[in-house]
């Protein structure tokens, strides 16, 4: 049996696993799906002054108070920031690290990074006309299309704290690197600002490559298919 904690990425909640959660657990395995502060039910936490490191303190926590070991930690989008930080502290209780169509940073970067200027812009205009929160983009933009899947996730996307975005993460020990680490790159249609993180790491020594033929939320879209490739780790 193996043990997953899935990271949900910006905007959205530990909601987005609902369709995942029961596949894995019908395999066998246990299931964990953590909402960072500020977002999903508990976006009435919500306040400008969450950045990164209480995303990550928030799944620290979730290994240390349950005791996990052995986990499989996925991060999805934002999400790849958040377990990267999170294996900086306790590589020790993992064992595999999953970036679902996720960024990838290195030391010293932040999320902002990675955007284009346009959307930096725009990011950092909307932070400050809403007082440091940041709207989602409209549901389509994460590729959810169908009617249904329109009525479930819009209206759970909520307002994301700024200083996550603008956070560096910060990467000094060594033992999280040595983690086995898979991609998985959605690409029907792709985002934008995952395709570097696919190229940088298709041939790259340490990582397994894998693709998905759907849009961003792959989670909502296509989950037997995403849990395949998440079986396949354990």
């Amino acid at each position: 049996m193996a043990t997953y904690v899935l990271v949900h990425g910006a905007w959205h909640g530990g909601w987005c696993w609902q369709r995942v959660t029961p596949l894995l657990r019908a395999e066998g395995h246990e299931v964990f799906t953590p909402t960072l502060t500020g977002l999903g039910e508990r976006s009435h936490l919500a306040n400008p002054e969450i950045d990164l490191t209480t995303h990550i303190q928030d799944v620290v926590n979730v290994l240390e108070y349950e005791d996990l070991r052995h986990v499989i930690l996925v991060g999805h989008s934002y999400g790849g920031m958040v377990i990267t930080g999170v294996a900086e502290r306790t590589a020790g209780r993992l064992t595999h690290l999953v970036y679902l169509d996720a960024f990838v940073p290195l030391d010293g970067q932040s999320l902002l990074e990675f955007a284009s200027q346009p959307l930096r812009t725009t990011i950092q205009e909307q932070a400050q006309a809403t007082g440091g929160l940041v709207p989602p983009f409209p549901v389509e933009a994460y590729g959810v299309t169908t009617e249904t899947d329109v009525r479930w996730v819009g209206p759970k996307l909520v307002l994301h704290p700024f200083k996550t975005f603008a956070q560096p993460v910060r990467l000094t020990h060594g033992a999280a690197t040595k983690l086995p680490r898979t991609y998985i790159y959605c690409h029907q249609p792709a985002m934008g600002p995952f395709d570097q993180f696919a190229e940088r790491t298709k041939a790259a020594p340490g990582w397994r490559y894998r693709e998905l033929a759907t849009g961003h939320d792959a989670m909502v879209t296509m989950p037997r298919e995403l849990t395949n490739l998440l079986l396949e780790i354990a």
